[in-house]
């Protein structure tokens, strides 16, 4: 199906403008976080600004194949967070960057980058599984005036907000019940309107909504759901890989499972797969999942 341009939302639009860091030297940028009234800075927000920082010190036409991000520190919204690049190597084919974020004079997230100069080679993928199209599910609109009942008031305030990302689960009977399931899911996502037609931004906004749903996978097993207030979540890592060239403003089916949790430690998986079958992206996070009667502070 062709792309129809959209007028971006305004949560878009506040995203494409946090994403559009401020230059301060050679190899230092400043972001900023949104004034939504969250207390620590989302996570995919980290991995998005930290990717565009170390892309603006890469000459085209070189993109981003790999990263892999440490969580540290949680973020402080109210202060801008300062990403300093590390100009690891520029090789014939392959260009690698350290990003550290700064906060308060310490780092709260460190994350390499390696670019990868375009060329050919094998191919083969797995198969993208068979689903509902995203226009025959609901919106996050239309769920909440179905569920609007039958949510905890966090979950619906969240699920009402203004979102930069259209997101819409395949199957949303999780979230009635509290009934152990096999930890997986699918959940088509796109950007909430039409982007510029710019690689390095569509990875940048990926690599912001890979964040979302994935360590959530995890508590499907065990019957939890993520504002549950007997429970403490947090991104550990983050590893993300770009396959194949996409649109972040086109539907992407996010396809997750989590194989492992223990130690107070879910781990989860996750495929992106454009509409037409190609698999755009991988990525793979493990995360704090503690319960909340035994929680202590992070480090």
């Amino acid at each position: 199906m062709a792309n129809v341009t959209r007028a971006p939302a305004p949560a878009l639009a506040a995203l494409m403008s946090i994403l559009d860091l401020e230059p301060l030297d050679q190899n230092l940028f400043r972001g900023l976080s949104p004034t939504d009234g969250w207390q620590r800075v989302y996570g995919g927000q980290v991995l998005g600004q930290a990717l565009v920082a170390a892309t603006r010190t890469v000459e085209e036409p070189r993109l981003a194949h790999s990263l892999h991000g440490y969580f540290i520190l949680p973020g402080d919204p109210a202060h801008p967070i300062i990403y300093e690049v590390e100009r690891t190597r520029d090789g014939a084919s392959f260009t690698t960057r350290w990003v550290k974020a700064i906060q308060n004079g310490r780092a709260i997230f460190t994350m390499g980058v390696s670019f990868h100069r375009p060329e050919e080679g094998f191919d083969h993928q797995a198969e993208m599984p068979s689903v509902p199209a995203p226009e025959s599910l609901p919106s996050a609109t239309d769920l909440m005036n179905q569920l609007i009942d039958k949510l905890p008031e966090n979950m619906r305030s969240y699920w009402m907000r203004d979102r930069p990302v259209d997101m819409r689960p395949v199957d949303v009977s999780r979230y009635l019940g509290r009934d152990k399931r096999l930890p997986v899911q699918q959940i088509w996502m796109r950007a909430n309107g039409t982007l510029p037609d710019d690689p390095k931004l569509h990875q940048s906004v990926l690599a912001y909504a890979s964040d979302f749903t994935l360590l959530d996978t995890a508590l499907i097993a065990h019957g939890k759901l993520l504002f549950d207030v007997d429970i403490q979540l947090a991104s550990l890592d983050h590893a993300l890989w770009f396959h194949r060239p996409f649109r972040a403003d086109d539907w992407l089916l996010y396809v997750q499972d989590s194989p492992s949790a223990s130690g107070a430690r879910g781990f989860c998986r996750g495929s992106f797969f454009a509409r037409d079958g190609r698999l755009v992206a991988s990525a793979v996070q493990e995360g704090l999942m503690r319960r909340r009667e035994t929680a202590f502070a992070l480090k």
